[in-house]
């Protein structure tokens, strides 16, 4: 773009606001009618004098009379998109083996103040276009997907101490393996049990993800039923949970506390559509559950422990359950995941997740 082209004028609109004609404007202002003229239509650009002469002339200033044009945001092309579709949503760029992959980041829960990269604008196939912001954030070093609350706390480290940006993605524990699977991150976080053999991750690893990993320990959480404070209806298990007055939320599809609480029911000879919520709701992790539940939003829902003690709210122990992060062998080299395993393992970073309450931190950063 050239220098005239970034430079839109309202001398138009002013002039004949005052019946002015170029001529009288031109006299006004100190200069020809030819020079006002080839800068009215935009093919001369003015001095800084005649600028301020123009807008004396015409009882403005400068500002008003001159703009710099908008210059069309920059698009790039991407060759993935993450878990979900960026199209019209704000997103974060990532390079992951090589490939730029674009992120949405949701309005709300962990991504609400995370600075985006820019706007998916158009979506074919498996992979986007985006269109630019002019200031970015720096580019993240790794992209971990997964749904643990107390995760923040690594990236938070991370940061700290290293200077690794890390892009945490909030998903639930199936689309999590889905995106590593997919190439698209470069960690995943997950608590999935089996139903046949009653094993967590492991099966869920072999049939989401079609190359080598290593699954690392992060916590043992306990993961329960959340009720409002003072459990007012009495809840006492999940067989309560089919009661016609009691509002249910539940976790998205693929997320490990709804894939928990299915078998729980089927355990129970509960069908999961005679629970008034459970296929009509859809939270997006374990804090959404409990601010809605604390809030009087819903009766009951399922999550963590540590969100139950964090928000004041009653819950009934459901199963104990290890969360464990999913690195691919062809990333353990990565100079990113090797300060993340290494923090990991440090015992000032299990104190401060143990705090929290409901986990047990002992296995942290040994393989599972």
């Amino acid at each position: 773009m050239s220098e005239r082209e970034r430079l839109r004028s309202s001398l138009l609109d002013c002039r004949l606001q005052r019946s002015w004609s170029q001529e009288q404007l031109g006299e006004r202002a100190g200069i020809t009618r030819q020079s006002y003229a080839a800068i009215e239509s935009g093919r001369s650009v003015p001095s800084t004098e005649v600028a301020l002469r123009l807008a004396r002339a015409l009882g403005t200033s400068v500002e008003e009379l001159f703009q710099l044009a908008a210059e069309e945001p920059e698009v790039v092309r991407v060759d993935a998109v993450g878990p979900s579709s960026p199209g019209g949503r704000r997103v974060r760029l990532a390079t992951v083996a090589g490939r730029l992959v674009a992120h949405e980041l949701e309005a709300g829960g962990t991504h609400g103040t995370v600075p985006a990269d820019g706007v998916g604008v158009d979506v074919r196939g498996c992979g986007a276009e985006v269109r630019l912001f002019t200031e970015r954030p720096p580019p993240p070093d790794l992209v971990v997907a997964g749904c643990d609350p107390a995760f923040g706390l690594v990236c938070e480290l991370l940061r700290r101490e290293h200077g690794v940006e890390v892009l945490w993605l909030s998903t639930g524990s199936r689309a999590a393996l889905q995106a590593l699977g997919e190439g698209t991150v470069h960690v995943a976080g997950t608590h999935l049990r089996d139903a046949d053999t009653g094993v967590y991750n492991e099966p869920w690893v072999r049939l989401l993800v079609p190359f080598s990993v290593t699954r690392i320990s992060f916590a043992t959480w306990e993961q329960a039923l959340l009720l409002r404070p003072g459990n007012p209806l009495g809840v006492r298990g999940v067989a309560d949970l089919a009661r016609p007055d009691l509002r249910f939320l539940n976790r998205e599809p693929g997320s490990g506390s709804r894939h928990l609480l299915e078998l729980r029911l089927a355990e129970a000879g509960i069908p999961s559509e005679s629970v008034p919520g459970f296929e009509e709701t859809s939270a997006d992790g374990h804090l959404t559950v409990g601010s809605a539940v604390r809030a009087g939003a819903a009766d009951a829902g399922v999550a963590i422990r540590a969100v139950a003690l964090a928000r004041g709210l009653e819950s009934i122990p459901l199963a104990e359950e290890p969360y464990e992060l999913v690195v691919p062998d062809h990333f353990l080299e990565l100079p990113s995941v090797q300060l993340l395993l290494s923090t990991l393992r440090r015992p000032a970073l299990g104190r401060q997740v143990a705090a929290l309450g409901g986990y047990d931190v002992a296995a942290m950063g040994r393989p599972a």
